[in-house]
């Protein structure tokens, strides 16, 4: 792997960055920059679509996720835990984020039966109704988004994605930098 600190230059607040090391910098920020910019302007778009409701799509997004965890789970609620690691978040940053679903009514934490230590979230039937109605919401927004970027582009960002967010890209990227 190149070392690239090597590469760049001491900067003074006063100093002007030349036009090779300029270039250096944009090469830098290319993939994670362009992801999140992507994923906050795609976040404001759903957020907009989604407003009536009073949700935002990271609220829509965890709903979505507990129901189909707890589908994939003959029904049974997944844990915070295991939302977690699948949402690839901190569980405070779970929690703190259930807290208005919790509040308002549309999930509930129980106890799990076997292990009281562990909780599960599911949706109370506030809360699948609500979910259900914010689908229509955020397939309205998803059309919007194919249509204007093209279904095989869409498609093709999807793919991306999932790849870089699975287990498999995880891998690949910790054993390339132990190399």
């Amino acid at each position: 792997m190149t070392k690239i600190s090597s590469k760049l230059p001491a900067i003074s607040r006063s100093s002007r960055i030349a036009t090779g090391e300029e270039n250096l910098y944009q090469s830098l920020v290319c993939t994670n920059t362009a992801l999140r910019l992507a994923a906050r302007r795609l976040g404001n778009l759903y957020d907009e679509a989604l407003a009536p409701l009073g949700l935002k799509s990271t609220q829509v997004s965890l709903l979505t996720e507990i129901v189909r965890m707890e589908a994939d789970n003959d029904g049974q609620a997944p844990t915070l835990q295991d939302l977690a690691v699948k949402l690839a978040i901190q569980i405070s940053a779970l929690t703190h984020a259930l807290k208005p679903l919790i509040r308002d009514g549309w999930v509930v934490l129980k106890v799990d039966e076997h292990d009281k230590r562990t909780k599960r979230a599911l949706l109370t039937q506030d809360g699948i109704e609500l979910w259900q109605r914010a689908l229509v919401y955020w397939a309205t927004a998803n059309e919007r988004v194919e249509a204007v970027m093209g279904s095989d582009s869409a498609a093709a960002l999807r793919a991306a994605a999932d790849f870089v967010a699975s287990d498999e890209f995880l891998v690949a990227y910790r054993e390339d930098d132990q190399s």
